[in-house]
């Protein structure tokens, strides 16, 4: 979309608009009902598709077909129910000690800004967590995520670095450190800091759209932040609140979690990019016969496309090139 799109943005928002008012009577539902049955999303999580974890889905990967993860498999992470909100009530405030002119925009006010769209993949930081225990003989404090916290979508909504130029950002203010701190409007209000370097990329959103269609509630309506390649918690949903500093912004998911911390790391690394990684697509665990079998899998990287994946059927002994698809 860019904003001479005649697909209207208001269509785009009544859409939304009608999706909340959905929601809403979805959120009544809930609050009505007896605790033992609780809903923690507005989307079904059916046991044929997804890992339950509780209040965090993980997808299966061997019910995906194609490159892009349909919402209805998308894996859910969060740190408290999905919220409802209403499109037409939804505010962004853009505020903080380097920006010259704090200011709030409405959704009808971002649909007006150039957009553009990104496919890339968002996946949770403890992805892969659950083999701690098998491999390491230690229970990772966390989702016990095998490698099904992950799945790909084509993102689309304005640059985040174009609704900063908006707030003049101060020239002098440092680009590489953490100080862009964007927040959540969920119950606990998730916040992260990213770099004013990464804000600016070009391919860093508030995305508005899934798949071409509104974000859905649980991962994100009416928006939410797409910063490829960084950890998931960088990927704030339901974003309501971005405050640029001049300086570190120091938060819980910056200090106590989503960091490398123990003797190897003396002084404590913030997680921001996240590492290369593949995973072969069959039930967990998943035998099979003996003889020729089609087996499926995927590979994955922050920084580029994968060139090249090789299996080994001994242990690593001797290695295979595999076919590359999508």
């Amino acid at each position: 979309m860019d904003g001479n799109e005649t697909f209207t943005r208001r269509q785009f928002l009544a859409t939304g608009a009608a999706g909340a008012a959905a929601l809403t009577a979805v959120g009544e539902a809930v609050a009505q009902a007896p605790a033992q049955t609780q809903k923690f999303h507005v989307k079904p999580a059916p046991g044929e598709i997804f890992i339950d974890h509780g209040i965090n889905q993980e997808t299966r990967l061997e019910t995906l077909r194609g490159y892009l993860t349909p919402a209805s498999h998308f894996f859910v992470r969060q740190h408290a129910t999905t919220p409802v909100i209403d499109a037409r009530t939804w505010r962004l405030r853009i505020e903080g000690n380097a920006v010259e002119r704090p200011f709030e925009l409405g959704f009808e006010d971002l649909l007006r800004l150039p957009s553009r769209s990104v496919t890339c993949f968002v996946e949770c930081a403890g992805n892969g967590r659950g083999f701690f225990k098998e491999f390491m003989g230690k229970v990772a404090s966390g989702t016990q995520w095998r490698l099904g916290g992950i799945g790909v979508a084509e993102w689309t909504g304005v640059p985040l670095g174009a609704v900063l130029e908006l707030a003049r950002v101060k020239r002098d203010t440092p680009r590489d450190i953490l100080n862009v701190l964007v927040e959540g409007l969920d119950s606990v209000k998730v916040n992260r800091p990213l770099s004013l370097a990464k804000a600016f990329e070009d391919d860093t959103l508030l995305a508005y759209a899934f798949n071409g269609e509104p974000v859905p509630p649980d991962h994100g309506f009416p928006v939410r932040a797409i910063v490829p390649g960084w950890v998931g918690i960088s990927n704030i949903k339901w974003v309501g609140r971005i405050e640029v500093r001049d300086s570190v912004i120091d938060v819980p998911t910056t200090t106590k979690t989503y960091v490398l911390d123990g003797p190897d790391y003396p002084s404590k690394v913030v997680l921001r990019q996240q590492t290369i990684k593949s995973a072969v697509a069959l039930p967990w665990p998943a035998t099979l016969a003996a003889g020729r079998q089609r087996v499926r899998g995927f590979a994955w990287s922050p920084v580029g496309r994968i060139s090249r994946v090789e299996y080994s059927l001994d242990r690593g002994a001797t290695w295979q090139p595999a076919a590359l698809r999508e």
